[in-house]
């Protein structure tokens, strides 16, 4: 499942002239826009560059990236997206159970404070 954030988007140029093609044959800007899933700004500018004549160009960084280099980072953002997704359940759970979360992070100063802070005879110093 591919977040739903539009931001940050980069598309390569195949995909860009697909787009305007299809805003050329006559369907309206804002039906491609929807059905691609891109901004009505983007698909708007993307047919004025094709018009001015000027060739729609892709992204440094999408044109240097080998096909196996995007599909890693497609799936490194998935990944991430994912653990969100499972801490944001795991929270829920918690609340639900009334067992608080613990987050996946180092929380081993912590303890070693609380530890130093109780005394010999085990009260707080």
């Amino acid at each position: 499942m591919q977040p739903n954030n539009k931001c940050g988007q980069r598309y390569d140029a195949e995909f860009k002239e697909n787009a305007v093609a299809l805003v050329k044959s006559g369907r309206t800007l804002r039906a491609v826009a929807g059905d691609l899933g891109v901004s009505t700004w983007s698909l708007r500018r993307w047919v004025a560059e094709k018009n001015n004549g000027c060739g729609l160009h892709e992204p440094k960084t999408l044109a240097s990236e080998t096909a196996e280099q995007r599909e890693n980072r497609r799936l490194r953002q998935e990944l991430e997206y994912l653990r969100r997704q499972r801490d944001i359940l795991k929270k829920a759970l918690g609340l639900q159970s009334g067992f608080p979360f613990v987050p996946r992070y180092n929380i081993a100063p912590t303890l070693e404070a609380s530890i130093v802070a109780l005394g010999e005879d085990g009260r707080i110093t």
